[in-house]
């Protein structure tokens, strides 16, 4: 499991790498730049501008200078705003972290519970609710969800307010958030559960007379929840790092809405930053699904 573990974090160095590599080379094919608006500066400061962050040298050539910044630490400063890129990130990631974690951890109680409740009530009235309300909910966008959460709950009945100034109000973006991977959880458990609930060794257990939560909870949930693992770690990171729509509706001034400030601004450092930070937790939730296969079903073997 080690030599698995060592070789799955080269795997994920090489994998951001190729990212960021990928990154700074469409970024800089992509015509203009970040100093070209309508409100540009004069060419000689444009010409100052650009020898100060490097951006006057080959492409090639700045790539290996941020790289040698970027191994010792340094991520470089906004373009635009003179920021250290690493104070932006810590400024912003927890905003992303705590509205991501929220929703996750409702998406996935909410979805197992549920998914488990119509496997259990199959072709019943309770059944076919659960599915129409999931299908509706997997059929809504996120930005949509969210637009009709802030005019009924925020502008209409005004229980929330339309701006909240001091990041307390997570109630709506978290459903937001929630309600699609939620439905899809939903969904995915009804499907395994029905396969664990007709496998052999449920039968064996309830003809020896076992009680019938320990059977649901112990022996089918346990493995019904495999498939649903798959997809919770590739949603988890999704769901911390591409919640960037949500975060603008609710000005949440999370690490998303800087991303797509950087790209709108071709700040390059910040868009640079923010990709290999990203993509750093997509790789590491990916590792941390593989691992916990192995805890939820040791016969799992990792290779």
């Amino acid at each position: 499991m080690y030599r698995y573990v060592i070789k799955r974090v080269l795997l994920a160095i090489v994998t951001v790498f190729i990212i960021s590599a990928l990154t700074f080379f469409v970024m800089n094919a992509i015509p203009g730049g970040p100093f070209n608006s309508e409100k540009a500066p004069s060419k000689e400061v444009q010409a100052v501008l650009e020898a100060r962050y490097n951006l006057d040298k080959p492409v090639l050539e700045q790539f290996m200078i941020y790289l040698n910044n970027f191994f010792h630490g340094d991520l470089g400063v906004s373009l635009k705003t003179g920021r250290s890129i690493s104070t932006v990130i810590g400024e912003s990631f927890p905003i992303s972290a705590k509205l991501g974690g929220m929703a996750i951890v409702l998406a996935t109680v909410v979805g197992l519970v549920l998914g488990s409740i119509a496997a259990l009530k199959r072709n019943t009235i309770i059944d076919r609710l659960i599915v129409f309300f999931t299908t509706l909910a997997t059929a809504v966008p996120s930005f949509v969800l969210a637009t009709m959460l802030l005019y009924v709950f925020c502008l209409y009945l005004g229980w929330f307010p339309v701006y909240d100034a001091n990041k307390t109000h997570y109630t709506l973006p978290v459903i937001a958030l929630a309600l699609y991977p939620m439905a899809y959880i939903t969904r995915l458990t009804k499907t395994s559960m029905l396969d664990a609930l007709g496998q052999d060794y449920v039968r064996t257990a309830n003809a020896k007379g076992v009680a019938g939560w320990k059977v649901i909870f112990k022996h089918a949930l346990r493995n019904a929840v495999i498939p649903v693992i798959t997809y919770v770690g590739p949603m988890t990171a999704y769901i911390l790092t591409g919640s960037l729509v949500v975060e603008n509706i609710f000005t949440l001034g999370g690490l998303g809405s800087k991303f797509v400030s950087a790209i709108t601004n071709r700040d390059y450092t910040m868009i640079m930053g923010t990709t290999i930070f990203l993509a750093a937790i997509m790789v590491t939730m990916n590792l941390i699904t593989d691992l916990v296969y192995k805890v939820i079903d040791p016969r799992i073997k990792l290779d």
